[in-house]
């Protein structure tokens, strides 16, 4: 039995489809072809959604992370297990934080020996857009059994105050 492709396969191109079938659609190219895929054994296992290219071609894992909102701040955790806090680098701006680090691997066993290879080791980043600005000077980081939260004060726009016009004319 041939397995119908989902709607989201045929939009994104990732199938080819039949073209004896008419199915309302067109024949279109598809970009699947372009992609490519990497072994896993070159990531040394890791999964493909940690994989990210930078500007000198360098491998980095993206950290996955969790950000929500409460009345007043926007927390962002990341776990970051194996990695010493000065070793993070986090730098922030009203709406976008960056965090990057590295995991040192330890590696107790020749690679031959290993059944499955999983963890993340070597260096991370990940970039976030801020759904609000935040107040940079009032951020704060911490790490508590390799739980890193970030907690960022949202910026009040409704705050207002009054201010004195002062005259820069001496006195007579």
């Amino acid at each position: 039995m041939i397995k119908k492709p989902s709607f989201l396969e045929r939009i994104t191109g990732s199938i080819k489809l039949d073209s004896s079938k008419d199915d309302g659609f067109e024949e279109q190219e598809t970009f699947a072809d372009e992609i490519q895929y990497t072994d896993q054994s070159e990531l040394g296992g890791v999964r493909d959604e940690w994989a990210q290219n930078d500007d000198d071609g360098v491998q980095d894992g993206e950290l996955p992370i969790d950000m929500y909102q409460t009345r007043d701040t926007i927390v962002i955790r990341a776990l970051v297990a194996g990695v010493s806090p000065e070793d993070l680098d986090i730098s922030i701006t009203r709406d976008m934080v960056v965090l990057k680090g590295q995991r040192e691997e330890v590696q107790e066993a020749p690679d031959e020996d290993y059944y499955h290879r999983e963890l993340f080791w070597g260096s991370f980043s990940r970039s976030i857009v801020l759904p609000e600005e935040i107040v940079i000077d009032e951020a704060e980081a911490k790490e508590k059994h390799g739980l890193l939260e970030i907690i960022l004060p949202k910026l009040d726009k409704g705050r207002s105050a009054r201010l004195t016009v002062k005259s820069h004319h001496p006195a007579k």
